[in-house]
């Protein structure tokens, strides 16, 4: 089955024309002429222009206008003839989108894993660590009277032991506690706990006068 471009060819060659001369006489580029040859619409400037150029191409060598208007209309495919990108660039387009969406989807699922992990370890880093406990008074080695001041700060949720006396923890983990001590070398034992058993002790060896 013979293509409009190789039948306008075909008649270029048998009138010993060259494209230059075609071109000079119809005022049609060189580059057009040998596009519609080709057959490759998508280089002319538009389908209204692909349309003209034809016509006048083959007008001027002769060749039946319905049998040029017929080959014209099979063959020519707008749609795909100036498609604004070929098909493996907007694949190519296509793909980084993808790429992009997907990351952008695993990053939010490792942002809530982590979140998720943070706050469970908040919640629950009672299971994994004993509480915090400082004592404040009295110093190691220091000396005390018979009712010593025991003063320091737990973490609020620990429950705090004085010689296995429990004291009372205020909201910011502070605790005061009067103790009855026996005269002479001493030790004050100190214990924080919290509800998994976890526990820190301090143990403060005092002299009592």
């Amino acid at each position: 089955m013979i293509h409009l471009g190789q039948r306008l060819h075909n008649q270029r060659v048998q009138k010993k024309l060259t494209l230059e001369e075609v071109a000079v006489a119809t005022k049609i580029k060189p580059r057009f002429l040998a596009a519609i040859e080709c057959g490759d619409y998508s280089k002319l400037p538009s389908p209204t222009y692909a349309q003209g150029f034809v016509k006048n191409y083959a007008s001027y060598l002769g060749l039946p206008r319905a049998e040029v208007t017929a080959l014209f209309r099979r063959e020519f495919d707008e749609a795909r003839a100036y498609k604004v990108l070929p098909n493996s660039l907007s694949k190519k387009q296509e793909f980084p989108r993808i790429t992009f969406r997907f990351r952008q989807q695993y990053l939010l699922l490792m942002a809530f894993i982590l979140l998720l992990a943070s706050y469970l370890v908040f919640q629950y880093r009672g299971f994994f660590f004993a509480p915090r406990l400082v004592v404040y008074t009295p110093k190691e080695g220091g000396t005390v009277s018979e009712n010593a001041i025991i003063t320091g700060k737990a973490d609020t949720d620990a429950s705090v032991f004085v010689n296995n006396v429990q004291v009372s923890v205020d909201t910011n983990g502070t605790f005061r506690k009067s103790v009855s001590l026996f005269p002479g070398k001493t030790a004050v034992t100190i214990i924080a706990r919290n509800k998994f058993g976890k526990e820190t002790a301090v143990e403060r060896d005092v002299i009592v006068k």
